[in-house]
């Protein structure tokens, strides 16, 4: 099963599977974003974070690889009144081709040879002071039923990031453990990783 099919099959059901509301982490950490740049929202789903940050005044781009996770962010961003580019692709495809005030994700699931490849393209792609940012499952959220993969190669370590992040400062890179509530995908008492980055 390729990601497009594996996603579709997630957010084929009635609702949405991570909820509405906006990543926890991401809505504590944008205030340092520049609004005359444009923010990239990679692996975004069903567009919580994408829809809470162009509400907030961005100017948003949205890459998931499905495209009934994308259906539903348009739905949901035409009910919000806000505009969002999107792109359909598996993460692994996207090329770098402009530069970004800020990256982020929530809860992406590579293998740690895609997440080094990743890395490396966000750093590449971010403005002079950009930020990235994101939360993801550890490795201890394998004792967990609160969300994410029950596989080991997909979730991550704090030296997975600090080995890899050669071109950004890090400001913030902690491992914690966090309730979440978001939507009926990730509800319950979860070990996570945060990260706030900024090209200098």
């Amino acid at each position: 099963m390729n990601q497009q099919e594996l996603w579709n099959k997630k957010f084929s059901r009635d609702g949405y599977l991570y909820g509405t509301n906006p990543n926890q982490f991401i809505k504590n950490s944008y205030v340092n974003f520049k609004k005359d740049q444009t923010v990239l929202c990679l692996g975004e789903g069903e567009g919580r974070n994408a829809i809470f940050l162009a509400k907030e005044g961005f100017d948003v781009e949205a890459i998931d690889a499905s495209d009934i996770g994308l259906n539903k962010l348009f739905e949901q961003s035409k009910i919000e009144n806000v505009e969002i580019k999107t792109a359909c692709m598996d993460i692994n495809d996207w090329q770098v081709s402009k530069k970004y005030g800020a990256i982020l994700f929530s809860f992406l699931h590579l293998k740690i040879d895609e997440l080094k490849t990743l890395i490396k393209k966000i750093e590449t792609s971010l403005e002079k002071d950009g930020f990235f940012v994101c939360e993801v499952f550890s490795k201890n959220q394998i004792e967990n039923n609160s969300g994410g993969p029950k596989d080991l190669e997909l979730l991550y370590s704090m030296h997975d990031f600090k080995e890899n992040i050669k071109e950004l400062k890090i400001h913030k890179l902690e491992e914690v453990i966090t309730n979440l509530e978001e939507g009926t995908g990730h509800q319950g008492e979860a070990s996570v990783i945060r990260l706030i980055a900024q090209k200098s």
